[in-house]
């Protein structure tokens, strides 16, 4: 409306109740605004009355406020607050100040410790957008005539908008105005650099239609993601410049500590640093977060992928806003299921920036940051990471946390699946806990989290001896017997491995043991019971009084029929006949029982499993030690035939069994040492002549002489197929001599020795006066068969007065070589 016009418009404002807003420091001043338009003469025509809310956000209220001071502040600045209600407002300002005892503000510290929420909370809106009125759906027109203005309207116009998008009644209609969509992405691609406010606002807005996967097609038609990452890239360099121009004032504070103008300029520059970092963080979260809606849609995700957006959530790590953390948190743990997604994560340190959140006070924060090291735990070099950072005594200290107990004891299970990490737990309090859950589990079954851990814990030695100190051993017995849990007798049997003095604590329970093997049904239970008599290989204890008393014999012979058991079961009967063999007295009396017939059957039956073989191969090697059932295995069974086939089996262990057995038996008779002999033989001739006829050389590789390639081998051809060899042939020798430097017959027929040289056909000599043929100098002819004295090869021997410093021959005569190495005669 003109000026000139405002003489008909009459406009009244009424006072209404003031209240504390819900959940911020603020208060709410409640007014009704009347709009009237009057006619000419002065007389309403049009009347129209609106209610309306003012927020005043008290952003410095504290426990040191002055209230008194401040109600008459808020009551001099708010021309809708009458002076009469100065009380009223002091009243509530001072419940305002008790209640953040009680009611924590949205934002602040919500999710501190004992109240863990499990989900993501909406962003506030931005603090410094105040309003004096309640957005109004119908009046949409006049809010996108603000974002033609200038800064300040548009933020006005936004934050209006804003307030119907939070409505999610309103996302419908809002919708179907393409107008105010439109130029809201118009007005945030053109000016979200000019301001932070204007730029949350309308980044809110997307996000409120984000949360409804059918409006996702709507924020992809304007491109919104992209946008949007753009922003928030731009933004973390912002705050890196921010950081560093900090960082040169401090530094320069603290180097003229005497100047105080420079440390009044670093407070100021932290003052607003603080400032800018509080609205980046709210831009930031509300970003973050459109984005892993949109993230929804694998497509979408890939594309946030391949334009860096995990370096940026690494990056956003080290703030310390717990609610931007959580968002980062829960958008880096949806990404790390991929293995692309969780290598880009080691590039960038992730395991360095998690540590410091663990632990925390925020336990939404802490259970994300748990979850996602988790995931980033089935990673072994990450695993190993975060032993060395010191990750293993703060989970350690987290297991009595109900809240995240189950995610610490699947992080530490993970962690004690290496070996280097296992002994790493005995520097902590892990085992005493970990014993006294088990022992304290009120279920008959321990949680599986937890006994996987004790089990893996246990098959170290070290840690072994710890859970066994005290009673440890006696109560874990106790209440496997009574529950026949398999999982913690699986335990118990890692325990039995170790040697030492645990082991001999085991010599109580060998009845009970016995007596599980006959009387329980539970197959997974024997098994492990099995398991624990097979590692018993205690030299004082008396297996043949064993099997007697309880009658095993007929059991273990029974479970190795084959199909009589599972193979599992079959498996740990077998380890255990190979126990109780290395008692001489034992080893007789399941020779005599036929066992070692049944074992040849199973291993007829099971010759497909390595591990069932292997071990009765082992049963065998312990059975000839003892000569009694040596002598049942060699004379009376085809075992050493087995051994022998066996000899050769892929399976290294196998292999190395076998021979050890065949070595044995070979020392004890001659008979079955010849037959390994020569199937040794064998197979290294086999082995030999399948290496000769696999060489193969290729025909242009490695040659040495010509383009001829190697011949056969010497072993595949005969040598008088060759007559190129013989003398005569063409090309068999040259100029007399052949290939090899000698002389043939025919070449003595020729040429003839005068006086010590050599002539040719017609008398003339064949060398200079430097005793060198004057085409070959550098060749020199061995006619070794000039010479009377020859070795005992056939070879001449020249006899010679002496040699020179270089041991080069002297004749006789004093010869001497003169500078170019040639004889030369004085």
């Amino acid at each position: 409306m003109q000026a000139e016009d405002a003489r008909y418009l009459k406009r009244k404002v009424k006072g209404g109740n003031i209240d504390v807003h819900p959940t911020e420091k603020a208060l709410v001043v409640n007014y009704e605004l009347e709009a009237t338009i009057l006619g000419e003469l002065g007389d309403p025509m049009l009347g129209e009355r609106k209610e309306c809310q003012k927020i005043i956000r008290l952003k410095n209220l504290n426990s040191a406020t002055d209230v008194a001071a401040l109600a008459r502040e808020v009551v001099d600045k708010c021309k809708l607050i009458h002076p009469s209600k100065l009380p009223e407002v002091e009243q509530l300002l001072y419940y305002l100040q008790n209640r953040k005892k009680n009611s924590p503000t949205k934002g602040s510290d919500q999710g501190k410790k004992g109240t863990l929420t499990g989900k993501l909370k909406d962003p506030p809106p931005y603090e410094g957008t105040e309003l004096d009125e309640l957005a109004n759906i119908n009046d949409i027109e006049d809010y996108i005539e603000y974002l033609y203005e200038d800064t300040p309207e548009k933020v006005r116009g936004t934050a209006l908008v804003l307030q119907l998008a939070r409505n999610p009644d309103n996302l419908e209609e809002l919708l179907q105005n393409e107008t105010i969509l439109g130029a809201l992405a118009r007005v945030l691609r053109e000016d979200w650099k000019k301001s932070v406010e204007l730029s949350t606002n309308i980044i809110y807005v997307f996000f409120c239609f984000s949360s409804f996967s059918q409006f996702h097609g709507v924020i992809a038609h304007f491109k919104i993601g992209a946008l949007v990452m753009s922003i928030v890239e731009h933004e973390l360099k912002r705050h890196g410049l921010w950081q560093e121009e900090l960082q040169k004032k401090k530094k320069a504070a603290d180097i003229h500590s005497n100047d105080p103008s420079l440390k009044k300029d670093f407070e100021r520059s932290y003052k607003k640093y603080q400032s800018l970092l509080r609205k980046q963080d709210q831009l930031l979260r509300v970003s973050f977060y459109l984005l892993l809606n949109l993230a929804e849609d694998m497509k979408v995700e890939m594309k946030m992928k391949h334009k860096d957006v995990i370096p940026m959530l690494v990056k956003t790590l080290e703030r310390d806003n717990f609610e931007l953390l959580i968002l980062v948190v829960s958008f880096l743990k949806k990404l790390s299921i991929f293995v692309e997604n969780k290598n880009d994560m080691a590039d960038h340190c992730i395991i360095e920036k998690l540590v410091k959140l663990v632990p925390c006070d925020h336990e939404d924060l802490l259970n994300i940051t748990l979850r996602l090291l988790l995931n980033l735990s089935f990673d072994a070099p990450l695993r190993s990471k975060m032993v060395k950072l010191g990750l293993l005594p703060k989970l350690v200290s987290l297991i009595s946390n109900e809240n995240h107990r189950v995610i610490v004891l699947c992080l530490l299970y993970h962690i004690s699946m290496d070996d280097k990490a296992k002994s790493m737990f005995t520097y902590t309090d892990c085992i005493p806990v970990v014993m006294r859950m088990i022992l304290e589990c009120q279920d008959e079954r321990v949680d599986p989290e937890l006994i996987a851990l004790g089990v893996n814990l246990s098959c170290n030695k070290r840690n072994a001896q710890i859970i066994c100190e005290g009673s440890g051993l006696k109560l874990l017995m106790k209440r496997a017997f009574k529950f026949k849990d398999p999982l913690l007798m699986k335990m118990i049997r890692n325990i039995s491995q170790h040697d030492g003095p645990a082991k001999n604590l085991f010599v109580d329970y060998i009845s009970d043991l016995a007596n599980v093997i006959k009387s329980y049904d539970d197959e997974e239970f024997v098994i492990e019971t099995l398991g624990i008599l097979s590692n018993l290989n205690i030299p004082d204890l008396d297996y043949e009084l064993l099997l007697k008393e309880y009658g095993l014999v007929s059991w273990i012979k029974e479970r190795l029929q084959p199909g009589a058991a599972e193979d599992d079961l079959v498996l740990e009967v077998v380890m255990l006949v190979g126990t109780v063999t290395s008692d001489d007295s034992c080893a007789a009396m399941l020779a005599m029982s036929g066992i070692i017939q049944s074992l040849i059957e199973l291993l007829n039956a099971k010759q497909e499993d390595d591990e069932i073989v292997c071990q009765i191969v082992y049963v065998f090697y312990q059975m000839v030690f003892h000569q009694a059932t040596r002598e049942v295995i060699v004379k009376e069974t085809q075992a050493p035939a087995y051994l022998i086939d066996l000899m050769h089996d892929k399976n290294a262990e196998i292999r190395k069994v076998c021979d050890n057995t065949l070595d044995i038996i070979s020392e004890f008779d001659e008979e079955w040492a010849k037959k390994i002999q020569l199937e040794k033989f064998r197979w290294h001739n086999s082995q030999w002549l399948e290496m000769v006829e696999s060489r193969q050389m290729d025909d242009n590789e490695g040659m040495m002489y010509g383009d001829e390639g190697y011949g056969p081998y010497i072993q595949e051809s005969d040598i008088l197929d060759r007559p190129d060899l013989f003398y005569g042939h063409p090309g068999a020798y040259e100029d007399g001599e052949l290939i090899d430097g000698t002389v043939s017959p025919e070449y003595l027929d020729e040429y003839v020795m005068q006086n010590g040289d050599y002539l040719g056909p017609n008398g003339t000599p064949i060398y200079n006066s430097y005793g060198q043929d004057p085409y070959e100098q550098h060749r020199q002819s061995q006619v070794s068969f000039m010479v009377d004295d020859v070795d005992e090869y056939g070879r001449p021997v020249e006899v010679y007065d002496a040699v020179d410093e270089y041991g080069r021959p002297m004749q006789s005569y004093e010869d001497q070589y003169n500078s170019y190495g040639y004889y030369e005669r004085r």
